[in-house]
């Protein structure tokens, strides 16, 4: 692995880490802020809404931008607003801190992708892009238990740690990276047209179905997941430590998915395997608020997360076929549904839980959502727009 792969696999472990952190650790700052279970799940949601609203113009601006500078500008202030989460105080000081790493994560995210190209060989590219993505995932796999576990003593260690940890990234960038400079034409043009890019997206009723079915999928998992820790926390009584054990379920479970989607995809077509996928999907989401031990909880979300890790990949490549002229502003808008998805999701997990009968109406919710995405995705015929040709361009998308 060479040293820039190296980096970049880390600088997105760290903004997964971050990203996912609040989940196992709800329950204890619930309780260390006083705040009703109802308006817990914002702590999550401040992060992800600011990563929305700053996906849809950090891509675009950067364009015209030193792509070196932004990501070590975004890094830098990403990691100061993560140790200002360790000092939160309050629950609003919290959900502030966490709205400024999410808006540094918008800004520092698209620049591993784009410089990639710049930096490694045309032949290592596509390789390259796939380790980076790979950090994502370990993020739920590895770095998230050990947030949780770190947790054990205090929970504003896992910030601390996050923050200097990603304090050297930035110093290791400012190393191995070199200038990364844009065409002062092309430069020119984007920052004429950034809001002109998303015309043909709206225009198109195969990208409005695509992104509505993207906006779903991603609502039903992020539903799920906010209030995932406070569930495993009332049902059976877990500690925080414990809490992000069962994470690692989730993360292993997307890692082996994202290594067989393509197999799959080959193997059963792109229809059968999303339509299959999503169908287990619809099932596992509905039966596992009954889950009876957390054994049997452990194994449906390896399970539930394996199949989001093959779905995610083929959605990844579907959208940004669509257009690929366009593929910088398609992720920009993926990545910004995403985490609107996310924190809308957050703010529905809250309501249910407390006002609909608990996880149970949590679940049947993302099984609707999972339903009306595959209806949505079909009937809509974004299915038929041609499949991309580029490996690595589809995997920097997602």
């Amino acid at each position: 692995m060479s040293k820039h792969t190296l980096l970049f696999f880390l600088i997105l472990f760290m903004i997964g880490t971050d990203t996912f952190i609040i989940s196992p650790l709800l329950p204890t700052l619930q309780g260390e802020f006083g705040v009703p279970t109802s308006q817990a799940g914002w702590m999550l949601g401040a992060y992800t809404l600011s990563s929305a609203l700053f996906a849809l113009i950090a891509g675009p601006l950067s364009d015209g931008w030193n792509r070196r500078t932004v990501l070590l500008c975004g890094l830098t202030g990403f990691a100061v607003s993560t140790a200002l989460c360790g000092l939160a105080e309050d629950f609003w000081s919290m959900c502030l801190f966490r709205f400024l790493a999410g808006a540094s994560a918008a800004f520092t995210a698209p620049q591993v992708w784009a410089s990639i190209p710049a930096v490694v060989p045309p032949a290592k590219i596509s390789k390259t892009m796939g380790i980076a993505f790979s950090g994502l995932a370990a993020s739920q796999a590895m770095g998230v238990p050990l947030g949780s576990w770190l947790a054990g003593s205090h929970w504003s260690v896992p910030f601390w740690t996050i923050a200097g940890a990603s304090l050297l990234l930035v110093a290791a960038a400012y190393v191995l990276l070199p200038d990364m400079k844009p065409d002062l034409g092309k430069a020119k043009a984007g920052r004429i047209s950034i809001l002109a890019r998303y015309v043909p997206l709206a225009k198109s009723g195969k990208a409005r179905s695509g992104f509505l079915s993207y906006l779903l999928l991603h609502l039903a998992v992020g539903t799920s997941f906010a209030f995932l820790g406070k569930w495993m926390a009332d049902r059976f009584g877990l500690p925080v430590e414990q809490i992000g054990t069962v994470v690692i379920f989730l993360g292993v479970g997307n890692l082996l998915g994202s290594m067989v989607s393509a197999y799959l995809t080959r193997r059963l077509g792109v229809i059968p395997t999303i339509a299959g996928g999503m169908a287990a999907l619809v099932a596992l989401y509905a039966a596992t608020p009954y889950a009876d031990s957390i054994l049997a909880v452990r194994l449906a979300y390896l399970v539930l997360f394996t199949t989001l890790g093959i779905l995610f990949p083929i959605f990844m490549l579907t959208l940004t076929s669509l257009d690929p002229s366009i593929r910088g502003t398609i992720s920009s808008l993926a990545n910004s549904t995403m985490n609107g998805a996310n924190t809308l999701g957050a703010w529905i997990a809250g309501l249910l839980y407390m006002q609909a009968g608990g996880y149970a109406a949590v679940g049947i919710f993302s099984a609707a959502c999972i339903a009306l995405s595959l209806g949505a995705l079909l009937l809509g015929g974004t299915l038929q727009a041609k499949p991309a040709s580029s490996d690595a361009e589809s995997s920097a998308s997602a």
